[in-house]
């Protein structure tokens, strides 16, 4: 076995026990069903396979890296989120689980600016890093929009939030042309961030339906004009 898987090794059980802590808090304090912490290591699980497939050939050295580090946390903290949708909607519906969720999910946001920043910082980009991190923002994006749903915080209408970027990944399995690369974008950036920030907000039981579909309507909007201008740059410059 090399360093480099060594060191995937040793942090991703790092993360798997981070997700045990985090799923145990609240199994316990509010004795919720054994279904909740058995998704959430289910999911973790699932995306082990995923990194350690692609993640060796694609690392600026033998390490796993501190910023890929910090996006482990976040994908232990999707991974608790994710759990959530498998309790009932009395069980999802008690004020202390929701502000659990809304503070995971939003420190999960944070961190989502600190991984790319560490990455920079420490000249340890990656290819893997940047997919990685994309992957899991279009994850937790569609994770939180089914948890708001699920709340009662919007309508089943907030699923398109998270359903945009498998959309776009389909439609260039049928259509080559959306394949190409897309130059960086600031305003790609901070759409997807500011879906993810407002939906993370909205899960608080502080945040009324009537501030939170509104607000969840309007940023859908955003990012479905972002997805769009990324498809109408394709199609100009599709030579």
């Amino acid at each position: 076995m090399s360093a480099t898987v060594r060191d995937v090794l040793w942090h991703l059980a790092a993360g798997f026990v981070l997700l045990a802590v985090l799923l145990a808090m609240p199994t316990a304090a509010l004795d919720l069903p054994v279904r909740f912490p058995v998704t959430g290591v289910a999911v973790y699980l699932a995306a082990v396979p995923l990194i350690l497939a692609v993640l060796p050939d694609h690392l600026p050295g033998d390490r796993f890296g501190p910023a890929n580090a910090v996006t482990l946390v976040r994908l232990s903290a999707t991974a608790v989120l994710s759990a959530a949708l498998a309790l009932t909607p009395g069980e999802l519906a008690d004020a202390r689980l929701e502000w659990f969720l809304a503070v995971l999910a939003f420190g999960a946001f944070i961190l989502d600016g600190v991984d790319g920043w560490i990455a920079r910082r420490a000249g340890v980009d990656s290819a893997f890093g940047a997919r990685f991190d994309m992957e899991l923002d279009a994850f937790v994006t569609l994770v939180l929009a089914a948890l708001v749903w699920r709340l009662d915080m919007a309508g089943a209408w907030v699923l398109a939030a998270g359903m945009l970027r498998y959309a776009f990944i389909a439609a260039a399995a049928l259509w080559p042309l959306l394949k190409a690369d897309l130059p960086p974008s600031n305003r790609r950036r901070f759409a997807c961030a500011l879906m993810v920030g407002t939906l993370s907000a909205v899960i608080a039981p502080a945040i009324p339906a009537a501030v939170s579909v509104p607000a969840v309507a309007g940023v859908l909007a955003f990012l479905a004009w972002s997805f769009a201008a990324d498809v109408a740059w394709l199609l100009r410059h599709k030579r």
